[in-house]
């Protein structure tokens, strides 16, 4: 893809996306080459999720540079550690990120703002792991069940778009990244999950956990065309494996990192 955009914005981009864009699209054409395939199934107007798979820090970046390509500009649920410095902080939220505080009942703040932009007609983009995946070959892991509870209250589409190569840019917890020779990066969109179905029943967790389900399985299955490998029969599950649910599953929990309190497991 090249400096034009495949399909214009539909709405004004508001001064933090008129800060970011001209300075971090040029970047990424610098050091990625990018295969798109089957971009057009963003939808053009209308609230939405857009779920991708999460081998990378930058890969937000990244889904950002195909989703605003096709017309869109995406909101993010991002992890509330961003927006505990003041100036990001300003800014993330200029450009209609939601923080979420991950494993707490404040979460349930940034489902009601995903849930109201989705109502509002915007695209979200949410990555049902949760965080970086743990699978030892970084196939998708066992997903959470935000988006499926989005989806379920608002009866928006889901669009799965799986994505290979941006972790040879970055790979999941590396200090520097690759940035030559430019890296290619292959992004696939699928079509809407189906869970009409599911929207007609009562959103019991079990309803949950099969609207889940299907959208790992269809992420799952975009991941493995991309990759053109047949993925893993079961998804890694971390917290069947004892690996810790976020920051960087390698370091040692005698050890945390920079700023990081260690748990008291209270």
């Amino acid at each position: 893809m090249g400096l034009r955009p495949v399909r214009p914005l539909q709405r004004k981009r508001g001064w933090a996306f008129n800060l970011a864009v001209p300075v971090l699209k040029p970047v990424l054409l610098a050091t990625t080459k990018r295969t798109w395939i089957d971009g057009e199934k963003i939808p053009a107007t209308g609230g939405c999720i857009l779920v991708f798979n999460h081998v990378s820090h930058v890969d937000p970046l990244t889904a950002a540079h195909i989703v605003y390509d096709h017309g869109r500009m995406p909101r993010y649920l991002a992890k509330s550690g961003l927006f505990k410095n003041p100036a990001l902080s300003y800014f993330l939220t200029a450009a209609g990120q939601i923080p979420v505080e991950r494993l707490t009942r404040n979460a349930k703040g940034a489902f009601d703002a995903a849930v109201a932009a989705v109502r509002a007609g915007e695209c979200v983009v949410v990555y049902p792991e949760g965080t970086l995946t743990r699978d030892p070959d970084l196939w998708p892991m066992a997903g959470k069940s935000g988006a499926a509870r989005i989806a379920l209250e608002t009866g928006c589409p889901v669009i799965p778009i799986g994505q290979w190569g941006v972790h040879n840019l970055l790979y999941p917890y590396a200090k520097k990244p690759h940035l030559f020779p430019r890296t290619r990066i292959t992004m696939k969109v699928g079509d809407p999950v189906p869970l009409d179905d599911l929207q007609a029943q009562p959103h019991t967790t079990q309803t949950i956990n099969e609207a889940t389900r299907r959208i790992m399985a269809a992420l799952t299955a975009l991941v493995a065309e991309v990759r053109g490998e047949e993925a893993p029969a079961e998804r890694f599950d971390p917290r069947k494996s004892g690996v810790r649910p976020t920051g960087n599953p390698k370091r040692s929990e005698q050890q945390p990192a920079k700023g990081e309190r260690k748990s008291t497991g209270t």
